[in-house]
């Protein structure tokens, strides 16, 4: 199997929501209020409206939930969800705390994205599995890149 790179997006979130401790660990939300997407074949804006669910585990790791929508600099929509799993560790949690970026490598940090659109010319993201990784800048902001299994 093998990938090949598609595009790269960020988004810009909100201050986070909490909604407590429950039994398996702490949920917060934030809003996903814009942000740019960049690629050969897509490109355009984060929409706002989006959400970024996620539960932290008492094993140090969150687990993802997000939903947003991609605005193409041509006009089409696209939905856009994904599940993942991020670790929180010196550099992920130093990010989140305004204190400097961290690099892919730098942490666990996956995703599934799931793409979908009732707009013709993006069909092929319908029938397209993607993964992606990502990373943390001050915002606070995430940014990932994301590929296609071929």
């Amino acid at each position: 199997m093998d990938l090949a790179y598609e595009f790269t997006y960020d988004a810009v979130l909100a201050p986070a929501v909490p909604v407590g401790d429950g039994p398996f660990g702490t949920r917060r939300i934030r809003e996903v209020t814009g942000g740019t997407v960049t690629g050969e074949r897509i490109n355009g804006t984060v929409g706002s409206g989006g959400g970024d669910w996620v539960l932290i585990g008492p094993d140090g790791w969150g687990r993802l939930d997000v939903r947003l929508q991609i605005h193409t600099d041509d006009g089409a929509d696209i939905y856009v969800q994904y599940f993942g799993v991020i670790e929180y560790n010196e550099a992920s949690l130093g990010a989140n705390a305004g204190k400097g970026s961290s690099d892919y490598g730098d942490h666990y940090f996956r995703t599934a994205p799931r793409l979908e659109t009732g707009d013709p010319r993006y069909d092929w993201v319908n029938r397209t599995l993607f993964v992606g990784e990502g990373r943390l800048h001050p915002g606070p902001i995430v940014e990932y890149r994301v590929y296609r299994v071929l």
